[in-house]
């Protein structure tokens, strides 16, 4: 069983009614980026060799034609569905009927994303991208440079958005933002009152952290708010040295190794709250407007500044169907296609038009539209010395 939206996850606590099923879709694959390089090789023929960042940059693309007949997408479960899953809850078939242009769907886990060798630019047309995978990608130079005139939907997107260095890179834009969010602290208002973010940190647990190597920013934002010698320093939670990737590492190693719990799964944290297992846990806005649906006392820390993030759509450097892959970004921008996504994913849009319908609940956790949707969160970009921040994550959760 694959678990997409939190929707359909909170019914494992009996929170919350919704369908969850598989994908048994001859159209579709499920695969680590490295299978998805090897499948698509074996169905394309020989990749070229692959463009590297100490090489030339590919020019944008000068104008969309009437399309190749075919694209090749490989996203994140979820984030591009036909109807596998809720027949209700479906575009990709509405993109072929548009379009003309019809989808090879391929579907991997961005947890995977270290292994090397992943990700071939003549293996995919567009790739919806976390910021650790999109980083990477711009970084090896399997990602093209956008020609966003071409984009018909693009300036409806917050200009904050559009410009994180997540999808930038020396005044080229590589990425189109497709759903965004906060981490907050959430904490069950029966149990504890935390003083503040620090609290993570130190309160007797159990407190439940995302299993992922960028929480370490998280971590850095408490040492440069307590101003200590090593965080008085920090500009920036994503661009640290050494020194500050040491303490902000130390914060989650310090105290019992039995009061930390690291959760994967969104419905690992609606879990832990619904069953009184948890008392702090790192968690998004939308986790706590499903658990107080199910009428659980769970609150939110108000403290800014905090942590975000923002996967955005991008398109190889050696894609083979340049036009259908244009096609695909502009539809991804659409309201309609924003309305679907972030209701299905419980995730903010990036184009505040798709704040309607069943999204419009989403929208009002994440202020989307306001002038303190974006305030004081600093956006999620792959790190410089990623493999630093594998490896001292790599200890925290050992």
């Amino acid at each position: 069983m694959r678990r997409t939206h939190l929707v359909a996850t909170v019914a494992a606590v009996g929170l919350l009614a919704a369908a969850c099923a598989g994908r048994p879709a001859p159209a579709t694959e499920v695969a680590t980026p490295g299978a998805v390089a090897a499948a698509a090789t074996t169905s394309a023929g020989p990749s070229p060799s692959s463009p590297s960042s100490s090489g030339p940059t590919p020019s944008p693309l000068a104008s969309v034609g009437r399309g190749e007949g075919t694209v090749s997408v490989v996203a994140i479960d979820g984030y591009a569905e036909w109807g596998g899953v809720d027949p209700k809850v479906k575009w990709v078939g509405t993109f072929e009927k548009e379009t003309g242009c019809k989808v090879s769907l391929r579907y991997y886990d961005p947890r995977q994303e270290e292994r090397p060798g992943d990700f071939p630019p003549s293996s995919f047309d567009v790739i919806s991208a976390t910021p650790e995978v999109g980083g990477r990608l711009m970084d090896e130079g399997k990602a093209a440079p956008l020609n966003t005139g071409l984009l018909d939907g693009y300036d409806k997107i917050p200009k904050r958005l559009r410009t994180l260095p997540s999808v930038t890179r020396d005044e080229q834009v590589y990425g189109v933002p497709y759903v965004w969010a906060t981490n907050e602290i959430l904490y069950d208002a029966g149990k504890v009152s935390p003083d503040g973010p620090e609290s993570l940190f130190t309160d007797e647990g159990p407190v439940m952290l995302r299993d992922r190597p960028l929480s370490l920013a998280d971590a850095a934002l408490v040492l440069k708010a307590q101003g200590t010698d090593v965080g008085e320093d920090i500009k920036d939670p994503f661009d640290l040295t050494d020194a500050q990737l040491d303490a902000a590492a130390e914060l989650f190693t310090s105290g019992d190794d039995g009061r930390r719990v690291f959760w994967r799964d969104p419905v690992e944290v609606v879990q832990g709250f619904a069953t009184g297992s948890v008392r702090l846990a790192q968690a998004t806005p939308y986790h706590l407007d499903v658990l107080g649906r199910g009428n659980k006392q769970v609150r939110a820390l108000t403290d800014r500044p905090v942590t975000g993030w923002a996967d955005a759509w991008m398109m190889s450097a050696e894609a083979p169907h340049p036009s259908c892959a244009y096609k695909w970004l502009d539809f991804t921008m659409s309201a309609d296609v924003q309305r679907k996504v972030s209701a299905w994913m419980g995730l903010a849009p990036a184009n505040p038009a798709g704040c309607t319908g069943a999204a419009r609940r989403i929208c009002t956790d994440y202020r989307v539209g306001t002038s303190q949707a974006f305030r004081g969160v600093y956006f999620a970009v792959r790190p410089k010395d990623y493999d630093k921040w594998v490896e001292r994550w790599s200890r925290v959760v050992s």
